[in-house]
Order: C-alpha cells, then sequence, then structure tokens
C-alpha cells in the first residue's frame, strides 16, 4: 500500500501539516486557562499568613516559570525521534526508580502534609513520581512492543512487567502517593491490554486488583475514612468532610455561567487547595457549568486525539510509537477523570493535580514533555504518509 493511499485511511492527506491543530490548540488552551485559573485561586493563598511577605502574584510567577521551563523542555524532546526514546526507556524507568527510593532516604526526601513525596533542590521541590509516570509509559510500550508474541502467557507476557511495578507500587505507596500509584498501574494495565494481553487474563487481573485496592483502603485508617467521608461529606463536614463539602459548595454557588472570574468566595481560605487539587471547583464557582464542560470538552478532545494519533501509528507498523501515543492518552484522561471525580464528590478525596492546569512545578514540565514526545508521533506519522523519512 502506498503511503498517499495510507494517508487517506488514517485520516489524513499527503498534505496534511506536521503538527496536528487537534492536539496543539487543546493542550496550548488548557495551559493557557489553567495559568489564569491557579492566579485567580491563589490570590488570597498568597497573601495569607502562611505565605506573608509575598505579593499576591506569588504562585502566578511561579507557575508562569514552571510553565516556561516545561515548554522548553517541550521543543527539546519534540526534536528527539521514537526510536532514541525507545533505547533510553529502560534507563529512564531504572532512573525513576532510583528517585523514588531517594525520596524516601530522610534528609533528602521533603515532607508535606505528612507525605514524603518532593526532593529539594534550592527553592523548589521535584517530585519524582511525575516523571515516573512518563518513564511508565516509555517502559511499558517498549516492553510490550518487544513481547508482542508473549502477551497471551500470563508468565511470559505479564510477570517480567508486573514484578518491577510491584517495586514502584511499594515505592509509592511508602511515601505515601496513592494517586500516583494508581495512575501508573493504570497505565501499564492498559498498554498491556492495548498490546493484545488475553482478554480473559485481563479481566481476571482486574478483578484481582479491586480486590487489592479493596484490602489497601480496608487496611489503612487513614484511606478507610477518606472514602467514609466521600460517601457522606455533609455528615462531618468540619471535618473529614470539609474539603469535598465545600467542593461542592462551589460548584452550587456557580450554577451555569459562574459568579465570574476572580469573584470566588470559596478560595477565600476556605477551600484548601484551591489552585492544586481542587483547582476545577474553583473554575465551576467562578465560570460555572459552562467553563467545567469546557474544560473536559478539552480533555476528551486530547485524550481522544492520542488515541487517534496511535492507530495512525499502528496502520503505520510502528508498533512502539502507538503504545506510546495511546499511554500518554491514557494518562492525561485517566488523571483528569479522577481529579475531575474527586472535585464533584464522584470519587474518594485523593491528591491529584488536574494535568497541565492545576499548581506545580513537576506536574506541568511532566506534562509538556509528555505532550512533546506525543506531537513527536504524530509528527513521524505525518512525514512517512508523505513518503518522508521520521
Amino acid at each position: 500500500m502506498n503511503t498517499a493511499v495510507l494517508g487517506r485511511r488514517v485520516g489524513g492527506a499527503s498534505t496534511a501539516n506536521e503538527i496536528d491543530p487537534l492536539l496543539l490548540w487543546p493542550a496550548l488552551a488548557l495551559l493557557l486557562t489553567g495559568l489564569v485559573m491557579v492566579y485567580s485561586a491563589s490570590i488570597a493563598t498568597a497573601e495569607g499568613s502562611a505565605f506573608s511577605g509575598h505579593t499576591p502574584t506569588y504562585f502566578l510567577v511561579r507557575h508562569t516559570a514552571f510553565l516556561l521551563i516545561g515548554l522548553v523542555w517541550a521543543l527539546i524532546v519534540f526534536q528527539i525521534p521514537l526510536r532514541i526514546w525507545q533505547q533510553l526507556a529502560p534507563w529512564l524507568f531504572l532512573a525513576g526508580v532510583v528517585l523514588l527510593a531517594v525520596v524516601l532516604i530522610p534528609g533528602i526526601g521533603r515532607s508535606v502534609n505528612g507525605a514524603q513525596r518532593w526532593i529539594g533542590l534550592g527553592p523548589i521541590n521535584v517530585q519524582p513520581s511525575e516523571f515516573m509516570k512518563l518513564a511508565a509509559v516509555l517502559y511499558a510500550a517498549d516492553y510490550t512492543a518487544r513481547k508482542l508474541t508473549e502477551m497471551g502467557s500470563f508468565r511470559r507476557g505479564f510477570v517480567p512487567l508486573a514484578a518491577v511495578m510491584i517495586v514502584v507500587a511499594a515505592l509509592l505507596l511508602r511515601e505515601p502517593d496513592f494517586g500516583a500509584f494508581v495512575v501508573i498501574i493504570g497505565i501499564a494495565m492498559g498498554i498491556l491490554f492495548l498490546g493484545g494481553m488475553n482478554g480473559r487474563l485481563f479481566a481476571f487481573l482486574i478483578v484481582a486488583m479491586a480486590i487489592a485496592f479493596a484490602l489497601l483502603i480496608i487496611s489503612s485508617p487513614y484511606r478507610w475514612e477518606r472514602i467514609i467521608s466521600y460517601m457522606d461529606p455533609w455528615r462531618d463536614a468540619f471535618g473529614k468532610g470539609y474539603q469535598l463539602s465545600h467542593a461542592l459548595i462551589a460548584f452550587g454557588r456557580g450554577e451555569w455561567f459562574g459568579v465570574g472570574l476572580g469573584a470566588s468566595v470559596e478560595k477565600l481560605f476556605y477551600l484548601p487547595e484551591a489552585h492544586t487539587d481542587f483547582l476545577l471547583a474553583v473554575i465551576a464557582e467562578e465560570l460555572g457549568f459552562v467553563g467545567v464542560v469546557a474544560v473536559v470538552l478539552l480533555f476528551a478532545l486530547l485524550t481522544w486525539r492520542s488515541f487517534m494519533v496511535g492507530r495512525q501509528a499502528l496502520l503505520l507498523d510502528r508498533v512502539y510509537a502507538s503504545l506510546v501515543a495511546q499511554g500518554i492518552g491514557i494518562w492525561l484522561g485517566l488523571q483528569s477523570f479522577i481529579n475531575m471525580g474527586v472535585n464533584m464528590g464522584l470519587l474518594p478525596t485523593k491528591g491529584l493535580t488536574l494535568p497541565l492546569m492545576s499548581f506545580g512545578g513537576s506536574g506541568i514540565v511532566a506534562n509538556c514533555v509528555a505532550l512533546a514526545v506525543l506531537l513527536r508521533v504524530d509528527f513521524e506519522n505525518r512525514r512517512l504518509m508523505r513518503g518522508l523519512p521520521a
């Protein structure tokens, strides 16, 4: 089949642009909207007693700096061919595991709100689990691409990857970072499924993981209390249900079109983590149902295009590139779904930020790099469909 015919079959003509606008513009829209909303949600916090001496733009300046760093790294990463990422994937994964271990060393890892997830580098904190998500995508895709013929075997196809993921899971639960644990395991399982894992084996593993998650929750009083407060936040609205109850109040106040940009009341020290984990609640209050739907649609479009780029790569016999693109789609889609579910009271409260939008240097940089890798997959697809080298 010649490349022109293939180009038409996968939805792109031979004269297709080098950059997919349905990937680029939704991503930029989310990044810029996040910048505005982080500023709006953080003004009161920046002026509060915990940050005395800082200006109202304290978080805006830091978020802008992280965003610029992320975009610079994205430009650099975009120049790297996918074959180089495949060669580096095992080493990047190993480096991620080492960093997850280092963060647990007293004196090196920094503890915030009872969780030791950060490594201090002067004025900034680096969160290894954010970069581990990308490393998990690259490594799981490489592993699956190499073991395609053995994906039907439990011992040869599943067990080796499961063994290394158990190590990652153990380190994440020691921090603890249950949210990152769920996302990384979701990435690995999703890529294995897309790579051709036996359907009955996959169903069995899903059931086994559900039981394991339930045991993890029951065995931890902290997690169990979160489940109880999630089921009825109003029963202890000034205690365990405080965050969720105020998030729901923010959604209620926003109604259809919101109270106006900057006019949120909940961000005035009522809603904890308003500029990080609960940014969507502030969006709901200030921009209303319409604003929330716009954000949901942008994430849905980005996730859908990730899978379409992966499908194009598969039609071009680029299995690794296909799994990387779809793995990034799983990451962004799953994490945004969990964060939105938590904000709306559909899921138990969990410390996961909204990708591309929430305040957090490591998260923003990791998201930008992941988008650059995704755009690189699409770029190489389009060149091959035009008969050019990738």
